[in-house]
C-alpha cells in the first residue's frame, strides 16, 4: 500500500499560509509521537524495575527460610528453598556459600565444590566464599588448592582468626603428613628393590672346608654300606636284630617268621 506523504509538484505555487499550518501540524505530530514513545520506554523500565524488586525480595524470604531449615539440620529442604531463590537471584553469591556449606554437611564434596567454586566466580572478594571453597577442596583431599584458597580468604581478610588458626594451620599439618607418608613410601620402595636385586653369594666348591665334608660324608656312607641290619621276628614272638656282613652272610632257620630290614 503507498504510503502517503507531502509532496510539493514542481511548478506549483503554494501559499507561505498553507505551508507554515502543515509546518505546524507536522511538528504538533511529532511531538505527541515522541511523548508516546518515551512514555511506552519509562513505562517498560519501570515495569522491569518492579519485576527486579519483586524476585529480590522473593528471594530474600526464600534464603531466609532456607537459612531457618539448615539450623534445624533440615538440609534437604533448605537446598530446594536456595535453589528456587537461585531461580530468582542466579547472581547472589550468598546462596552458593550457603549451598556449599549444607552439602558438605550431607558429605557431598563434588557439588559443594562446585557451588563454592559458584560463589567464588560471582563475588571474588567474598573472603567466607573462600574459605567455604577451601574447605570443600580439603574434603576431597585437595590439600595444595586448600591452603591457596584459605590464603587468598586471608588476603582478602587478613584479622580472621578462625582462618589463621583452624583451616590454615589443619590444612598445613596435612600436607606435611602426606609428605612424611610419601617419603616413607618411596624409601620402602627403594629397599625392596635394593634386597630383590641382592647378589647370590659365590661358594667356593673347591676349598678345603668343603672337600673335607664332603670326604667325612662319603666315609659314612661307606660304613653304613658295608653293614646291613636285619630285624628277625620270630615264631615266638621273639625280635632279634642281626647285623650282616658281607663276607660272613648270617642265614635264618627254619624258625623264621618275618624279616623285615
Amino acid at each position: 500500500m503507498a504510503s502517503f506523504g507531502w509532496k510539493r509538484k514542481i511548478g506549483e505555487k503554494v501559499s507561505k499560509a498553507t505551508s507554515q499550518q502543515f509546518e505546524a501540524e507536522a511538528a504538533d505530530d511529532k511531538d505527541v509521537g515522541d511523548d508516546d514513545d518515551a512514555n511506552w520506554v519509562h513505562a517498560a523500565k519501570r515495569r522491569k524495575e518492579i519485576l527486579l524488586e519483586d524476585c529480590v525480595r522473593k528471594s530474600k524470604e526464600l534464603k531466609d527460610e532456607g537459612a531457618n531449615l539448615a539450623e534445624n539440620r533440615r538440609y534437604r529442604e533448605a537446598l530446594v528453598k536456595w535453589d528456587e531463590a537461585l531461580q530468582l537471584t542466579p547472581e547472589d553469591a550468598t546462596l552458593y556459600e550457603m549451598k556449599s556449606q549444607v552439602l558438605m554437611s550431607l558429605h557431598e564434596m563434588f557439588p559443594a565444590v562446585h557451588a563454592a567454586e559458584m560463589a567464588v566466580q560471582r563475588n571474588p572478594r567474598s573472603w567466607d566464599a573462600w574459605q567455604t571453597l577451601g574447605r570443600a577442596q580439603l574434603g576431597l583431599g585437595e590439600i595444595a588448592l586448600a591452603i591457596r584458597s584459605f590464603q587468598v580468604s586471608l588476603h582478602i581478610f587478613p584479622m580472621n582468626p578462625e582462618v589463621w588458626k583452624e583451616d590454615l594451620s589443619w590444612a598445613r599439618k596435612l600436607q606435611e603428613q602426606q609428605k612424611a607418608t610419601k617419603t616413607e613410601s618411596v624409601q620402602g620402595l627403594a629397599k625392596g628393590k635394593e634386597l630383590a636385586q641382592e647378589p647370590i653369594p659365590d661358594y667356593d666348591f673347591e676349598s678345603d672346608e668343603i672337600v673335607a665334608v664332603c670326604a667325612a660324608i662319603a666315609e659314612k656312607e661307606k660304613a653304613l654300606s658295608a653293614a646291613k641290619t636285619m630285624v628277625i621276628v620270630s615264631a615266638s614272638g621273639t625280635v632279634e636284630t642281626v647285623t650282616d656282613q658281607d663276607n660272613c652272610p648270617a642265614t635264618p632257620d627254619e624258625t623264621l617268621f618275618i624279616r623285615a630290614r
